[in-house]
């Protein structure tokens, strides 16, 4: 399967929280696009890899990827090295996207950084013919993104560029909440956690506010980019 972009996130949920909203628009709009999980979360405080698993799959049905994958490297413990490389160059390969969507450069979560480069040093291996992978006993050939942009997530990066999402608002928190075990549910009987406060989801939608009004929109998610872009006339761009 041919995809226009591949989202990929180290957890369950951050692709959720931080490019849903893209990703639905895009869908919307005819593009195909699948999910990327790294890792199970399994270190989550609240939850288990099982629950999550569960919730990642209610959550793809509401954002309509054709696909959601988990390769279930180890959550917090994962390297950037050939191994971790190859397994996700096979599925850029496999899938062969145009634009990839990953986690945020910098972050208070360590993951995310790590995951961020990670990602970026596979997409750039993944177009060297030398490097040999395999998918059902067959080669692959050489395949490398058009572009990489890493979403933002806890830390307030200033974004090199944001997508207006205001439309899709509404089902992008639908996903969010589709992981019950991690976010704010009155009933749940699971260790209080900096992300499942009722207040939490509030700075979600207050992000994507603050980055919606510098275009005039109301809701926005915002991205950075490793390399300059171009457009074909300055009345692009908003």
């Amino acid at each position: 399967m041919k995809l226009d972009i591949l989202a990929i996130g180290i957890h369950p949920d951050d692709v959720e929280l931080s490019c849903g909203g893209t990703i639905l628009k895009h869908i919307a709009s005819g593009k195909k696009a699948g999910i990327l999980d790294l890792s199970l979360g399994e270190l989550g405080t609240r939850g288990t890899a099982a629950i999550r698993t569960e919730e990642a799959k209610k959550a793809a049905k509401v954002l309509k990827v054709k696909f959601r994958e988990q390769l279930k490297m180890a959550d917090g413990f994962f390297v950037n090295d050939a191994k971790h490389q190859k397994q996700i160059i096979e599925k850029i390969r496999l899938y062969k996207p145009e634009i990839i969507l990953c986690n945020a450069v910098s972050d208070r979560h360590p993951d995310h950084g790590r995951a961020a480069k990670l990602v970026a040093d596979a997409c750039y291996y993944s177009g060297l013919v030398k490097i040999e992978t395999s998918h059902e006993k067959k080669l692959q050939k050489a395949w490398r993104p058009k572009a990489v942009y890493h979403y933002i997530q806890d830390h307030f990066i200033h974004p090199h560029f944001v997508i207006d999402i205001t439309e899709v608002m509404d089902k992008k928190m639908q996903a969010i909440l589709s992981f019950s075990s991690q976010f704010y549910n009155p009933s749940s009987k699971e260790p209080e956690t900096p992300i499942s406060s009722e207040e939490f989801l509030e700075t979600v939608k207050s992000k994507n506010a603050i980055f919606g009004r510098a275009i005039g929109v109301k809701y926005a998610e915002g991205f950075t980019s490793n390399r300059y872009f171009g457009v074909n006339s300055l009345f692009d761009l908003k």
